[in-house]
């Protein structure tokens, strides 16, 4: 595994495991078995609805603590100050943990204007120790400024969606320039067609890898912490086998210029859902 250290010194697993979309009584085996297959980051949230499950294949495996990184976010239903401070409170005793070493904002929710009382309460948190370190998800350099401007704690992380067909170079360099870690979510695109791609597929053939592997390689030289989510073990085992090569200067310039800006979800500015 590689690890990168976060702007408050916390080391965080490059490679990890995201739970969308996996139902709550599925979870537990999947983030077992992602535990067997290597994988220390978990990435949850409280809208995926799967945070007991998450916290049970936690309980029930022999690994200490602090060899695990716990990852989870609140819902936009429950931003502003009180409100995220009781969210937080919740997630946490699903989880069975007594502290968790991220947590996040998972979208800005720009029309009701909340987003920087909720990053406050996160604030909050981390100085009572409960989040190891705080951060955003689905903010764009807008949402980013502002709360660097109306807070005191620096975001660790920005969670968003990135892709070789969505690479998001303009925000990854903000993220750089101000000590932001970048953390890709969808980084396979769900498994839609960037895979089919015929440069990933001959930079695939010539490493003697997967195209999978190949993506979440480039993430990984682009200094990008990226949680891929299966529930198949072998798919697990595959994603987490990307340490033993490395793409060439050019393999890295081909997938560069894949970029097209082309999402799989919402636009930040554009989700305001309760």
């Amino acid at each position: 595994m590689q690890y990168k250290t976060l702007n408050n010194g916390r080391r965080i697993p490059q490679l990890g495991y995201g739970v969308w979309k996996i139902p709550n009584d599925e979870v537990t085996n999947a983030v077992e078995q992602a535990l067997k297959a290597g994988y220390r980051l978990i990435d949850t949230a409280k809208v995926y609805e799967n945070e007991r499950g998450v916290g049970d294949a936690l309980a029930g495996s022999k690994l200490s603590r602090e060899d695990l990184f716990i990852t989870t976010k609140l819902a936009n239903a429950d931003q502003g100050y009180e409100n995220t401070l009781k969210a937080f409170d919740e997630s946490l005793e699903k989880l069975g943990l007594d502290y968790v070493d991220l947590y996040l904002i998972h979208w800005p929710t720009p029309k009701y204007d909340t987003y920087v009382e909720t990053y406050q309460a996160l604030e909050r948190i981390y100085k009572e120790g409960r989040a190891k370190a705080i951060g955003v998800c689905n903010f764009d350099i807008e949402h980013l400024k502002r709360i660097m401007n109306e807070c005191d704690v620096t975001p660790a992380v920005n969670q968003v969606e990135c892709h070789p067909y969505l690479q998001q170079k303009e925000l990854k360099q903000f993220c750089i320039d101000h000590d932001i870690q970048l953390e890709a979510y969808s980084p396979l695109m769900n498994g839609t067609n960037v895979m089919q791609n015929d440069v990933i597929q001959q930079i695939a053939a010539t490493h003697g890898k997967t195209p999978a592997q190949v993506i979440l390689r480039w993430h990984l030289q682009s200094d990008v912490v990226v949680i891929p989510k299966t529930v198949t073990p072998s798919r697990m085992k595959e994603n987490a086998d990307i340490f033993d090569f490395e793409l060439t200067d050019a393999d890295m310039n081909q997938i560069a210029m894949l970029d097209r800006n082309e999402r799989n979800n919402q636009v930040p500015n554009e989700n305001n859902s309760r």
